[in-house]
């Protein structure tokens, strides 16, 4: 393979895919380890579906289904951008099925378990007050946790009580956030003024704009924000690991159990398919057959 290649596929999927950071980390990775597995003489235009054959089934023996697919998935990037570019004339994936997706059952709390969980921060925490703003934000909005932390001070109009999201694909969406969650960001500032005030005159403008901070007065990251909610879940006695995902899912999971339309909670979650959305409604079941049993004539009638 040529080097040179490469460099220009990551920034192809940057300016023009509006791929994320992390995304376009993952495909280069995914694309450097196929080109490690053949023969480094092997030239761009003589790979064949041999080579995507071999590979694939190398795949299996160490990586589950869904990691082989994203796998597959940076392969069929990568090589349509190659078409694109005149690099090569033939797809070496084109016709190559991946692997079925197993269908992933969401974790989710009950509404008991969410208030259990905002109400563990406690002053003796340094930094309750982020904490509990931060956790009220994303179960009031259902945002990602990497959307929380990239959200700045001015994204949020708490008059409104309404936050522009940067989602994926650098698409924005508007979310309500509710009076609960804007209480708790508001109680949240003073301590957030106080901590940007040291750096003012550093000069980090993007530092300066964040909504979360940590103890350095800098953008709180992804990994600090799991390992916090994963903390308060053990001092809650979940039983369940707590995740800022775990949260989202609760976030959605509660609204379509109190009647929310599908495509209201699909742009609310930001998510480009209807079908990504569908993923929940099956954990309605149990609770959908107990509004039937309470509700319906017939199921009133066996009781009888």
């Amino acid at each position: 393979m040529n080097a040179s290649h490469l460099p220009a596929f990551t920034d192809w999927l940057t300016i023009e895919r509006g791929y994320s950071p992390h995304t376009v980390e993952c495909y280069s990775r995914d694309v450097i380890e196929f080109f490690h597995s053949i023969n480094k003489e092997t030239k761009l235009k003589e790979i064949s579906r041999e080579h995507i054959g071999r590979y694939i089934s190398s795949l299996y023996l160490m990586n589950s289904g869904s990691s082989v697919a994203r796998k597959m998935s940076a392969l069929r990037t990568f090589f349509k951008y190659c078409i694109r570019q005149g690099h090569i004339s033939i797809d070496p994936l084109a016709g190559i099925a991946g692997p079925k997706r197993s269908r992933h059952i969401p974790t989710y709390l009950t509404v008991d378990e969410v208030f259990s969980l905002l109400e563990e921060p406690k002053k003796k925490d340094r930094f309750f007050l982020r904490d509990k703003a931060i956790m009220e934000l994303i179960y009031s909005t259902g945002i990602r946790v990497s959307e929380a932390v990239a959200t700045n001070l001015v994204d949020a109009d708490f008059a409104a009580e309404l936050i522009i999201i940067k989602g994926k694909g650098k698409k924005e969406r508007l979310v309500p956030f509710g009076s609960t969650a804007c209480q708790a960001l508001q109680l949240w500032l003073p301590a957030r003024n106080q901590l940007i005030a040291g750096r003012i005159t550093r000069g980090d403008e993007p530092e300066r704009e964040a909504l979360f901070l940590n103890n350095r007065g800098t953008r709180l990251t992804v990994r600090s924000v799991e390992r916090m909610v994963a903390g308060y879940g053990l001092r809650a006695g979940i039983a369940v690991r707590v995740t800022p995902h775990a949260l989202r899912h609760s976030f959605a999971t509660h609204l379509l159990e109190m009647g929310m339309d599908l495509r209201m909670v699909q742009e609310l979650l930001g998510h480009a398919s209807l079908s990504t959305t569908q993923q929940y409604t099956h954990l309605n079941l149990e609770h959908l057959t107990k509004v039937y049993d309470d509700a319906h004539p017939q199921a009133k009638k066996k009781e009888e």
